[in-house]
């Protein structure tokens, strides 16, 4: 029989990549407390936390793209510096991240082979050999998309899937996903399920970032927590819960993850009725009461959030009509929405929400600028800045200071600090797209319960979810979306995921 110590050497032989008392701190925020992680060749191991637990911070150290304070990194029981992304690369570790980061204006074939073009005999690209070598990469991993076309024309699902096709291109040892399947439809998902069991059955590590609950039990090996900074522990995910997780998590029991209060249901606030933006949506038609949540569903490039942005005056709608409160209003841009009282959370809060280089305090206070805060066309600072500073409180964003800037936030606190963006407009319409996308299971708990609360006080509430539990859970009505068309509203005694997918794939 093998001693214990066998069994080690076995264990830490069989370890890709191994990260030892790592520390890494930012101004003012302690990112990273002595942490140590372990990844076994030919696994997949979940990675999970609330925002700002470190994970993200974690393996951004382990792809070159940031420095630890202190601590080690080994690959195939060797120590490594990573001092940037292409060194880490040419180690052997590739990270998908959460933020996508293609270049628009290449295209797919440019972005997947960047810094590493096949040179004909001239040392020019061939671009010839690079489509073909992409086309091959694509068809290994069953994506059809046109290695020709620019990445600014793809949805954000497609986008995606050329991430993930770059990375696994570079056949690294190791390959990190954060938050991969964030844009992806289910079919999808099934699609990069399969791609990351084909890698496993190479004998790669799967580092994986998801806040999913489900993911993390049909696709880990192994699951890690960490909490504020610190690492908590790892197990095999068929030796744990659900609760078991949440609980290292949070340190607490959730009991209450969509926390819909029954409230009284008013008269109609917003009216949209036959809605059309030319070749996107058509005759687009609903109506939302205060106090009430109604849930849109549907697939991704169902025109889900195109309908938001024609609301809202991004995209000016061709024809058709919206009322606010009974009276009918002309809306030609978002200013135009927000002095009837509308307020639109974006889908990605990297592109369209937030102000990277501006710390919370203004990136709480853009919106209010048009708002109440002005006086005889002067803003009140002094009031402003102090409710600024209390919602960001009372939303428990986690930072050590407004001044803050909101890049060093956790994905998490950020769509907080733009929820309070909006809050501080005091809306009477709210649209939220895809409001707890790339949010941890705790803050999620807070923000709908938030929902529930701005709903009790008489607001009308839109909310995009491709979470059908999120949509089944926080809402009084559904209305579900295909092809830019409405293809039925649910109550919410009836509404169902069978019923709903049924509609979203009419």
């Amino acid at each position: 029989m093998a001693s214990a110590a066998q069994a080690l050497d076995r264990s830490q032989s069989d370890c890709v990549l191994e990260i030892d008392n790592v520390t890494k701190s930012f101004p003012g925020v302690l990112a990273l407390d002595g942490v140590s992680l372990r990844i076994r060749r030919g696994t997949v191991h979940a990675l999970m936390g609330e925002n700002g637990a470190g994970k993200s911070t974690l393996m951004k150290i382990a792809a070159g793209i940031i420095q630890p304070v202190s601590g080690a990194i080994r690959l195939h029981g060797r120590d490594v510096r990573l001092a940037n992304p292409l060194q880490a690369l040419r180690s052997g570790i590739a990270m998908i991240h959460q933020e996508l980061n293609l270049m628009d204006s290449m295209t797919v074939a440019e972005n997947i082979w960047i810094r590493r073009e096949p040179k004909n005999r001239l040392g020019l690209i061939d671009h010839a050999e690079m489509r073909r070598r992409t086309v091959e990469a694509f068809r290994q991993l069953e994506v059809d998309i046109d290695p020709d076309i620019r990445v600014g024309k793809l949805t954000v699902a497609s986008q995606q899937m050329v991430e993930i096709a770059k990375a696994v291109s570079y056949d690294s040892d190791v390959l990190i996903m954060d938050e991969p399947t964030s844009a992806l439809t289910e079919p999808e998902v099934g699609q990069l399920f399969r791609i990351i069991r084909m890698l496993r059955a190479k004998g790669k590590g799967i580092i994986y970032i998801t806040h999913k609950m489900d993911e993390l039990f049909e696709i880990a090996d192994e699951v890690s927590v960490f909490r504020d900074g610190k690492y908590i522990d790892t197990r095999p995910s068929n030796a744990v819960t659900r609760n078991d997780v949440i609980r290292m998590m949070i340190g607490r029991e959730l009991t209450q993850m969509f926390p819909k209060e029954t409230v009284p249901i008013g008269d109609v606030v917003l009216r949209v009725r036959d809605l059309c933006l030319a070749g996107v949506i058509e005759n687009i038609s609903f109506e939302v009461r205060a106090g009430e949540i109604l849930g849109i569903a549907g697939l991704v490039g169902s025109g889900r959030s195109n309908i938001a942005e024609t609301i809202f005056g991004i995209s000016p709608a061709t024809s058709g009509s919206i009322e606010v409160g009974g009276k009918s209003v002309s809306i030609g841009s978002p200013r135009e929405a927000m002095k009837n009282g509308m307020a639109l959370l974006t889908e990605d809060r990297k592109a369209s929400g937030c102000f990277l280089t501006l710390g919370i305090q203004e990136n709480t206070q853009l919106a209010a600028l048009q708002s109440a805060y002005v006086r005889c066309g002067f803003v009140e600072r002094g009031k402003l800045s102090l409710d600024a500073a209390r919602m960001v409180q009372t939303l428990r964003v986690k930072t050590p200071s407004m001044r803050q800037p909101i890049v060093y936030l956790s994905g998490g606190n950020q769509q907080k600090v733009l929820i309070g963006r909006w809050l501080l407009t005091n809306p009477k319409i709210l649209i939220l797209d895809e409001p707890t996308r790339g949010v941890d299971v705790g803050a999620k708990a807070e923000i709908h319960s938030l929902i529930s609360r701005l709903a009790g006080s008489g607001a009308a509430v839109v909310m995009i979810s491709s979470e059908l539990p999120e949509v089944l859970g926080m809402s009084d009505r559904i209305m579900v979306v295909h092809a830019g068309r409405v293809t039925g509203i649910l109550g919410r005694q009836e509404a169902d995921q069978h019923k709903i997918m049924e509609l979203a794939s009419a």
